[in-house]
């Protein structure tokens, strides 16, 4: 009956915003006469995914709140297929989809976006780094903000600016991370800084207004629409308001403050007929009294758990009475929330003594909501109504809480974030290595091993770039390779046995990259290979120094038949890859030829695409260099040459047979001289050559001292040299 009354009296004397609050009056009224109506505000709830719904309003944004918004423009889902394969092998057709939407976030201009969830993920991090491909537009919402040229381009001449309204514009997100549909969006707004105000939730009403009343705490609040005193009660719970109404101007003030020196009442004034309100002294003073439901927990949304609801509970022995929750949709961190709380059901529980007083004057001072002192009686009390009769003026009073609530800290309890790693730049090495011996040995076996310095590293884009023609080459996926550089230079090796005393000094390309050390029979079935500069080693220990710098130990060198590499030695700063499996061993025919021919890789991070020639052009096809040479001098002045075949992709030793060819023939050239440029040479199809004395004395006279040599002749290129010996 009082929020009807005062509701009606509100709205004559002031219009709408004057009824709203006199409703509101009237409610706290009505609460203390008849206890609290079912009518219920904004409630907490879980967060919500980001729909569509037509007519769906818009909520006002404050402070920082974590929203999922409304989708309000949109494309169909854009196509894209890669194909990868063929030549005579299975093809492979890969497609992945696109989508650009717009997402309203708030109807009241925001300051900034910070997070952004997608099914649980981030999908952007607090850096405003995208961690998925495609761009990002935020309009903040002001009366001023242009069109946006995406949207404008698909709506012309209709397409509205959405002015007043902040939202996000999505430009070609790609959607391989999600299913191939729109994932469930979620928002860090920042839509102020500092702490809400009564203020902020007020302002649109076009009315006078003050506000005394400091919402403590409370970080981030969103308003959902519906009836402004629905609000305001809610509020009322946590933070208790005291209204007062002057002409058309409205002021709010802490109901909970208490000051240093209250006004004392007037001593109780005695009635005929001692009954009903107060003893015939004047004064009815109860204890443990119906005060309400006692709000013994509070359920907000935890600042401290990326905004995810959140429960506290008063602290100290059970209360009298029946416990409530308070549903407060709003940013809370966990000690506010319980010192909010643990104030809500202290209040409550010092509500539950009240007094009845009957005053002989009316005192216009004394109204309700005024805080006093009562005469024979401790402590403080505010005046929650007051009633004018025959016999005085009836005041009912209720007790203020002595002190302050506890203030306990609080845990907002365990919660896993996704990780936010910040997308890093691309780091890249390519190169050819040797024939594993796996398929027909007739294709080159051309390697990217695209890295970074951070483990937010999400991936990139392949192409192979020769002659200003770009050829994709598809995903390079999110695993990162373990790339380096040697620290000093390495000296040159015989590449013949383990050797046990030597080190490399190598620096990784990031600081959470780490090696193992292997066994024996690990080393022996391949394990910790790696190619430094144009060589394939293995190490059998590795030593962490700090910063990213390892210590190699117990080397193989000369892998893979890179022994003419491992013969030279390399410099500092020689590229450094672990070969296990992560390099991505690339399509030759989409490549063409390594010599000349550089592959690029774009992520997300990369402002241009990263560019890296392919090292060791020509390795795979070819033929391994010929070993153990032999050279005899015949008793007539000639000689005979022989040596040891190798074959590429053999690296298995078989037991009773010969290593295979690997070649459609076999062909060796013996040559006599510099091998680019030979004086002599001869062609033959066994691993052996006889030079009789009829050749080989004026050859010796020609070319004194001039090294003989011999080349494996492939299918496709030639073996480095091996020297069989010199002439004399």
């Amino acid at each position: 009956m009082a929020t009807l009354i005062l509701s009606s009296i509100g709205t004559m004397a002031g219009g709408p915003l004057l009824g709203a609050f006199g409703a509101l009056a009237g409610q706290q009224i009505d609460r203390a006469l008849i206890g609290s109506p079912r009518r219920e505000g904004p409630r907490l709830k879980e967060l919500a995914v980001t729909m569509s719904t037509y007519g769906a309003p818009i909520p006002r944004q404050h402070g920082r709140v974590r929203s999922a918004g409304t989708i309000i423009w949109a494309t169909e889902l854009a196509e894209s297929s890669e194909t990868s394969g063929g030549k005579g092998g299975p093809s492979l057709t890969t497609y992945s989809y696109s989508a650009s939407f717009a997402v309203a976030l708030s109807s009241r201009p925001i300051r900034d976006i910070g997070r952004i969830w997608a099914d649980g993920n981030l999908l952007r991090g607090a850096a405003g780094d995208l961690k998925a491909g495609g761009a990002m537009r935020l309009y903040r919402g002001y009366g001023d903000q242009p069109l946006d040229p995406l949207i404008a381009s698909d709506i012309g001449a209709a397409c509205p600016a959405f002015r007043h309204t902040a939202y996000v514009v999505f430009e070609d997100l790609q959607l391989a991370d999600f299913g191939n549909r729109i994932p469930a969006l979620t928002f860090e707004i920042l839509a102020d800084d500092g702490e809400v105000t009564l203020a902020q939730l007020l302002k649109p009403l076009d009315a006078p207004f003050t506000s005394h009343r400091d919402l403590t705490g409370l970080r981030g609040y969103t308003q959902e629409g519906g009836h402004l005193a629905d609000m305001l009660a809610m509020l009322d719970t946590a933070w208790p308001m005291a209204l007062e109404v002057t002409g058309d101007a409205l002021a709010i003030r802490p109901a909970d403050a208490q000051p240093e020196a209250p006004p004392l009442l007037p001593p109780p004034a005695a009635a005929p007929h001692g009954e009903g309100f107060a003893s015939a002294s004047g004064i009815r003073h109860t204890r443990g009294g119906a005060a309400g439901p006692v709000p013994d927990t509070l359920r907000y949304y935890d600042a401290e758990r990326d905004y995810l609801p959140g429960l506290q509970r008063a602290d100290g022995r059970a209360r009298p009475g029946q416990g409530t929750a308070i549903d407060l949709p709003g940013t809370l961190c966990a000690n506010d929330a319980r010192a909010l709380v643990n104030a809500a059901a202290q209040r409550q529980a010092w509500a539950r003594e009240s007094l009845n007083w009957r005053m002989a004057q009316l005192d216009p001072a004394l109204t309700p909501g005024t805080v006093v002192r009562a005469p024979g009686f401790p402590g403080h009390w505010r005046i929650e109504s007051w009633e004018w009769s025959e016999e005085g003026v009836a005041l009912e009073l209720r007790r203020l809480p002595r002190g302050s609530a506890r203030q306990q800290p609080a845990d907002p309890g365990k919660h896993l974030s996704p990780p936010d790693l910040a997308v890093s730049p691309t780091l890249l090495e390519c190169f050819e290595l040797p024939w594993d011996g796996m398929g027909t040995g007739d294709r080159p076996m051309i390697y990217a091993a695209p890295s970074s310095i951070g483990a937010g590293w999400r991936g990139a884009a392949l192409h192979a770039e020769r002659g200003g023609v770009l050829t994709s080459l598809g995903g390079s996926g999110a695993r990162r390779c373990i790339i380096g550089h040697a620290i000093a230079a390495t000296p040159p090796s015989a590449a013949v046995l383990l050797e046990r005393g030597a080190t490399i000094d190598v620096l990784l390309a990031s600081e959470d990259f780490a090696l193992t050390s292997a066994t024996p029979e690990a080393l022996a079935n391949g394990a910790n290979r790696a190619l430094l500069g144009g060589e394939v080693i293995q190490f059998a220990t590795a030593t962490a120094l700090g910063a990213g710098r390892w210590r190699l130990a117990g080397l193989l060198r000369g892998r893979g038949g890179t022994e003419d590499a491992a013969q030279a030695g390399h410099p500092a700063g020689a590229p450094f890859v672990l070969l296990d499996g992560a390099p991505r061993l690339l399509d030759p025919a989409k490549v063409g030829p390594s010599q000349g021919t550089a592959i690029l890789a774009a992520g997300l991070a990369d402002h241009e695409p990263v560019s890296a020639p392919i090292a060791n052009p020509g390795l795979t096809l070819r033929p391994l260099t010929p070993v153990h040479p032999r050279a005899q001098r015949l008793a007539d002045g000639g000689i005979a040459l022989g040596w040891t075949r190798r074959a590429r992709g053999a690296w298995d030793w078989a037991n009773e047979v010969d290593v295979p060819l690997a070649e459609q023939v076999e062909a060796y050239r013996v040559g006599l001289g510099p091998p680019d440029l030979p004086a002599a040479f001869w062609d033959v199809s066994s691993p052996s050559l006889t030079l009789p004395a009829a050749i080989l004395t004026p050859l010796a006279a020609a070319y004194p001292a001039a090294p003989l040599w011999v080349r494996q002749v492939g299918s496709f290129a030639q073996s480095h040299p091996l020297l069989l010996t010199n002439l004399s």
